[in-house]
């Protein structure tokens, strides 16, 4: 059975597609289990669709019961204050269960000394992960197009685009590639022990030439207003209504494009045997929600 927590984010719910598409039955952790078989529908419970169950990652029974029988697992959780400790917790619990192969997703410059506090703590779960004895694959995917939509308000309603990475480029990849990835790796006899695949686009991209290509589609123009990283931290609490701790995390990795330059590799395609989808690809697929 392969088993894919963090199901209900946009990553899982993308790798329960990937494995659906496959005709790999799958096993969907939530901690709410109604909801989710609800969204799924008729691929929940059937023959070759998803085994929906109930688990919270802070309740460590919940976590080995959901676990039994699991050959291969996706370890991925939202950010948040306390993603290492729950996140730790599953490598645990996973070690305790059996578990032959965690496929987990990370971040980049997963890092002792990196100077972003979520990359320290994907590498404290890195570590834990290859001291478990299980046999790890990690995930390093750059930044997620489907965030590009929380863009919009601020597209809509000004014609801005506001960020803190001066001209820095950015490595953008489709939620649907890193899912399809990690679906290869999950089906697959383990690789190496702690490979690691660093995930991006064809191309990296800065905010000013992104605002160009969105207001191509749109027909508008958009500028992009670049702060510093303090004054984007305050606009991220103030104007997007971000907690402070996410609105530090968004400076950081904003910051860690500007100190640590981006470039595409060809992960995705050595594993898929495809390229990476396109960001334009992308755009014009959801250009709409940027009129």
């Amino acid at each position: 059975m392969i088993t894919v927590m963090g199901a209900s984010g946009a990553t899982g719910s993308a790798l329960l597609d990937s494995l659906t598409a496959l005709g790999v039955p799958c096993r969907a952790l939530t901690r709410d289990p109604d909801r989710l078989a609800c969204q799924l529908g008729d691929r929940a419970h059937s023959t070759w669709g998803i085994e929906v169950v109930g688990a919270d990652a802070a309740d460590p029974a919940s976590l080995r019961a959901a676990f039994a029988g699991t050959r291969a697992l996706f370890l991925a959780m939202a950010n948040s204050p306390r993603q290492v400790e729950l996140e730790l917790a599953a490598v645990d619990a996973a070690a305790a269960c059996g578990v032959g192969h965690v496929v987990k997703l990370s971040a980049p410059a997963a890092e002792p000394d990196a100077p972003v506090a979520v990359s320290r703590g994907h590498y404290a779960v890195e570590k834990r992960l290859l001291e478990s004895g299980v046999a790890a694959t990690m995930l390093r995917p750059y930044a997620f197009m489907q965030k590009l939509p929380l863009l919009a308000d601020g597209i809509k309603a000004g014609g801005v685009i506001v960020g803190a990475m001066g001209d820095a480029p950015c490595n953008y990849i489709d939620v649907r590639d890193i899912a399809d990835v990690a679906a290869a790796l999950l089906v697959r006899p383990p690789g190496p022990a702690g490979a690691v695949y660093h995930l991006t686009g064809p191309e990296a991209v800065g905010h000013a030439e992104l605002a160009a290509r969105i207001g191509r589609l749109t027909g508008r123009q958009i500028r992009y207003i670049d702060l510093p990283p303090e004054a984007f931290r305050e606009h991220l609490v103030r104007v997007a209504g971000m907690p402070d701790w996410l609105a530090a995390h968004v400076t950081e990795i904003q910051q860690l494009a500007v100190s640590h330059p981006e470039r595409p590799t060809g992960d995705v395609e050595a594993v898929l045997g495809r390229p990476a989808r396109t960001l334009d690809a992308y755009l014009a697929e959801n250009a709409a929600l940027f009129r």
